[in-house]
């Protein structure tokens, strides 16, 4: 429904690639990808197109997963009081740059399990939890996690108005580089606990034409994975 063509916009580039993670309390035995297969377990959601209900929803119609969705919570960190209520095993969706930021206490503690990671590349903190890009058994499935992870690995992009001169444009890419490697604005991110892992320019261009060539029928499949 969108009202613009991404493939036109003047992509200057992004700080970092978000890393969607499923969680469950510690206390849940649904403990590992696996255990989704295979145990009922309760995940909670905000609601219709969020995030929590989008992956989770994914994961139980692109893979399977025995999971019961509880939608309506105000935000996540209302799911997140669930969980440690018990109200919820736990959430997907969730980015790990969220969780390092807004629950250093639950990883610390070892209150949660990370059961498995929704992008496109592995998060360096989380080697041996699970990439779903490597849980796809067909071709087609492939294509479906692509499309639905493709702005996970853009995560939060820069963009100008399409058509800008060439020159602005190499002016205005070249600033973001520059800044993604200032000292000053790097010990800021650092204080602030910021995931800095630049994407380029190039790459998000590159990455939207990749989504915008997807075959109707692919993104057929794709809205039907994400939906109640």
């Amino acid at each position: 429904g969108a009202q613009f063509d991404a493939s036109k916009l003047t992509w200057i580039g992004s700080i970092s690639t978000d890393v969607n993670v499923c969680v469950t309390w510690t206390t849940s035995p649904v403990k590992t990808f696996d255990d989704m297969l295979t145990k009922p377990f309760t995940m909670g959601g905000e609601g219709t197109g969020s995030d929590p209900d989008s992956f989770a929803l994914m994961f139980k119609n692109v893979f399977g997963a025995k999971l019961k969705l509880v939608s309506g919570y105000p935000g996540t960190n209302d799911i997140s009081l669930a969980m440690e209520r018990g109200e919820v095993d736990g959430m997907c969706g969730i980015s790990w740059s969220t969780m390092k930021t807004c629950h250093a206490d639950w990883i610390e503690g070892k209150k949660i399990n990370v059961l498995v990671q929704a992008a496109l590349r592995k998060d360096p903190d989380l080697p041996d939890v699970p990439l779903v890009m490597d849980l796809a058994k067909t071709p087609e499935q492939t294509q479906i996690l692509r499309l639905i992870l493709a702005a996970q690995e853009m995560a939060r992009p820069f963009a100008a108005p399409p058509g800008i001169p060439e020159d602005r444009k190499r002016a205005l890419v070249a600033a973001f580089d520059k800044t993604m490697k200032d000292p000053e604005f790097l010990a800021e991110a650092a204080k602030m606990k910021a995931d800095v892992n630049p994407v380029s320019a190039a790459t998000i261009e590159s990455l939207v034409n990749e989504v915008y060539k997807t075959p109707p029928d692919v993104i057929a499949e794709a809205k039907k994975a994400i939906a109640p």
